[in-house]
């Protein structure tokens, strides 16, 4: 166990620096340590997420203690992921007396930012929603993992039968209460390595981030936009819904970021999706897609608010300038994606923040300054699809309320009448949709 805690103290002291995700933090380190076996590994990353979970109580905490600073975290993260039994033993007569002066301290008598470890300038933008506790607690509770079944080629409850005979009947498997597509599992399953998944079966993805498509809505043989398609967990599922028609382009401004969707979009079956890399929101490539585009998903570089169950570093690593920064990019991003939308088409607008800044300021923003779109109500979009009851107009999830990530969307449709628009901006662009080549060959069935 004193090793144990030695080896969380080594990947912290490499986390807290902040340079890179504590994701690739922790798998570099497992990379350069590949005699530990998969329990131990369990054990170091379970403490080290708990201490980024709980850092700003950790931190206050340790200040009562002796010796190294970064050890007082690892032996805060063991005591409470592996077990106060099992680590009080190993430590010296100070650090055993001063975890069992920590032990006596009543949570209650913490101010609620710390007590949730929320940096100040989360938790003034989150200090008026209704049960903010709630919240803010359910921001700190590790996430279960979600997949989804492939459309085009699995049902789920046939899914849900084949893992529960079989190799995920351990993670208790059980569909999610909002997506017609997703199952839950328990614990971190090795899913890669499952012959689903090697067969475009399934694939992980949030249960909120699924009901985007839903918002989407795409119709075979329509030409839809993924805007900022990432590792492409979406777009699989847009092309999916799509039937494998139409066509499908996948932007982003990462070429690496296509390029590891790639092997995605083989294993799904899908052969109508082209991955194009562009260099900004306003580049040539998007020009040319002036009006032609039925849908239009803008899922929007964000502050991951949303996400912190998964990915706790990310309140220590934005901060209120950063934020400021994303929400001009966003602003941009938004109002470019706009021009892609035919008349009478649709835009849905997303993010996995609960931030009013990043969501129905931009919203409104966007409403204010672009006047040829419409504000359309979310929620009877859902029913038709889902027993997820909103309160519209926009789409919005929290961990604590609906056990996904937490998502925000707005859903907007270019009124028929702006053609001039259009028109405009067609005018300025070249070649038709058909001329633009994809960054990398469409994935074929």
């Amino acid at each position: 166990m004193a090793i144990r805690i030695e080896q969380i103290r080594q990947v912290l002291e490499e986390v807290l620096t902040w340079e890179f995700a504590a994701d690739s933090v922790v798998s570099h380190w497992f990379r350069a340590h590949p005699s530990l076996g998969i329990r131990d590994r369990g054990e170091v990353a379970e403490a080290v997420y708990d201490v980024l979970r709980h850092l700003r109580r950790y931190r206050q905490m340790a200040e009562s203690g002796v010796g190294n600073a970064v050890k007082r975290l690892a032996i805060q993260g063991a005591v409470s992921t592996i077990g106060l039994e099992r680590v009080l033993p190993v430590l010296d007569q100070g650090e055993q007396a001063w975890v069992e002066h920590v032990a006596q301290i009543d949570p209650l008598s913490l101010s609620l930012p710390i007590r949730t470890s929320l940096p100040d300038w989360l938790f003034i933008r989150i200090q008026d929603m209704p049960d903010v506790e709630a919240l803010a607690q359910s921001l700190n509770e590790p996430a279960a993992l979600d997949i989804r079944v492939n459309p085009m080629k699995a049902d789920r409850d046939e899914m849900l039968a084949d893992l529960t005979r079989g190799n995920g009947v351990r993670h208790a498997p059980v569909a999610t209460p909002y997506s017609p597509w997703g199952i839950r599992l328990r614990g971190r399953p090795a899913m890669n390595k499952w012959h689903q998944f090697e067969h475009g079966l399934i694939e992980v993805q949030d249960e909120g981030s699924q009901l985007l498509a839903l918002l989407v809505g795409p119709k075979r043989g329509e030409m839809v936009i993924d805007f900022c398609a990432g590792a492409g967990g979406k777009t699989l599922l847009l092309g999916a819904l799509m039937r494998s028609t139409g066509r499908l382009y996948a932007f982003d401004v990462s070429a690496a970021r296509l390029a590891r969707a790639k092997p995605r979009f083989a294993r799904s079956g899908l052969s109508n999706v082209v991955p194009v890399a562009i260099e900004h929101e306003n580049d040539v490539r998007v020009r040319r897609l002036a009006g032609k585009a039925q849908r239009v998903l803008v899922d929007a570089p964000c502050s991951g608010v949303g996400t912190l169950r998964r990915n706790p570093d990310l309140k220590w690593r934005q901060s209120a300038q950063s934020l400021y920064e994303l929400t001009a990019l966003q602003a941009r991003i938004l109002a470019s994606a706009a021009r892609c939308v035919a008349p009478g088409g649709r835009l849905v607008y997303a993010t996995c923040s609960i931030l009013p800044e990043e969501n129905e300021a931009q919203a409104e923003y966007f409403l204010a300054n672009h006047p040829e779109f419409e504000l359309i109500d979310a929620a009877p979009i859902l029913a038709a699809r889902t027993p997820l009851q909103i309160e519209g107009p926009y789409f919005k999830l929290r961990p604590d309320v609906h056990g996904t990530d937490g998502f925000f969307a707005a859903v907007f449709e270019r009124r028929k009448a702006s053609v001039a628009k259009v028109v405009a901006d067609v005018a300025q662009d070249e070649p038709a949709p058909e001329q633009l080549a994809p960054s990398e060959p469409v994935a074929q069935a």
